[in-house]
């Protein structure tokens, strides 16, 4: 399979800037009391200046990716968190490439969901709002989101930097699939494992003498400086009013630090996962005397599908997110 650079194929967005949307028909699905919590998170985005998404594995389960240290823990009987690491890449570049490879074209397979084009949305319309993603799918890119408001914490598979010590080469949104024809053969699941030499891996194209590795954070490697900080910066800069923590537990690290930091400013939080902990829940689950109150509230849960939950909960700034396949397999997102 080859794919050349699939965000320029992207169909463009049709929007119909509509100041008041119609509610969407799922909430009429809702039961009572998830009615009332949607309907008094609604209330409070109304009134928020200034959001920080917070997103994980959960965004692109809807698009057909495992999470990492999910079912899709092992490639060929090998343990993929093994394979991570900057050990593992300078003992056996060849195995590491192979893997990541087929990570590459299974993200490529995969489509960006409703959730990914209201996130993108949000942030043409909002300007004070910020995502930070620990996808390295990019899922995200696919769907449009502003490079501007997009961070990637842990980088992503389809950046390329060489690893030589006097090259400071680095590529980003690099979709050619595969990189290099000997590459060809990680896609093939039910191929032996062969040795391909260094010849045949991808090599940098500035210093041509540098093995180019994929750019995402290994086990080991410290978060990208820029990313931390610009998330810092947008956090000082001002109170943040919400944050939205989505598809990732927002009781771990590095979740839980930004959580921490924008409640301390007063900002509130949502949780959007398949899985809430009994923690995330807030105890006072909906408001008795009027849905649209959220002045004793300081969170919000949604717990459930991700791609269905975030287009709902981001509705009143937005507008309803209609995904429809294009010719080329692609997905375009209609306002």
């Amino acid at each position: 399979m080859t794919v050349d650079n699939p965000v320029s194929r992207s169909a463009p967005y049709q929007l119909n800037n509509v100041t008041v949307p119609t509610p969407s028909a799922q909430v009429e699905t809702l039961t009572p009391s998830a009615a009332a919590n949607l309907a008094s998170f609604h209330a409070y985005l109304r009134s928020s200046k200034r959001i920080l998404a917070l997103v994980g594995a959960g965004l692109s389960a809807s698009s057909g990716l495992p999470t990492f240290r999910g079912t899709g823990g092992l490639w060929r009987n090998h343990d993929a968190m093994e394979l991570a690491t900057p050990e593992a890449f300078s003992n056996d570049p060849s195995l590491v490439w192979q893997f990541y490879s087929a990570r590459r074209e299974a993200a490529l397979r995969a489509i960006p969901n409703k959730a990914h084009y209201a996130l993108a949305e949000l942030a043409r319309r909002m300007p004070e709002f910020l995502t930070l993603t620990q996808n390295v799918d990019g899922l995200s890119t696919r769907a449009n989101h502003p490079p501007n408001q997009l961070l990637h914490l842990h980088g992503s598979l389809f950046s390329l930097k060489c690893t030589s010590f006097y090259c400071d080469f680095q590529q980003e949104n690099n979709f050619t699939h595969p990189l290099t024809p000997e590459l060809a053969i990680a896609s093939e699941m039910s191929a032996l494992y062969a040795h391909i030499p260094q010849s045949g891996l991808p090599h940098c194209p500035k210093c041509r003498t540098g093995l180019l590795r994929p750019g995402v954070v290994w086990f080991g490697e410290a978060l990208p400086w820029r990313v931390v900080k610009t998330a810092d910066d947008f956090i000082s800069a001002g109170k943040v009013d919400l944050i939205l923590v989505i598809g990732t537990s927002g009781t771990v690290y590095p979740a839980a630090g930004y959580v921490d930091r924008i409640r301390m400013q007063g900002g509130k939080v949502a949780v959007f996962n398949i899985d809430v902990d009994d923690n995330e829940s807030e105890d006072s689950f909906w408001e008795a005397d009027s849905s649209d109150s959220y002045a004793n509230r300081t969170k919000w849960t949604f717990e459930g599908d991700a791609a269905e939950w975030v287009p709902l909960a981001l509705e009143p700034l937005t507008g309803p997110v209609e995904v429809q396949e294009t010719g080329n397999g692609e997905r375009s997102s209609l306002f």
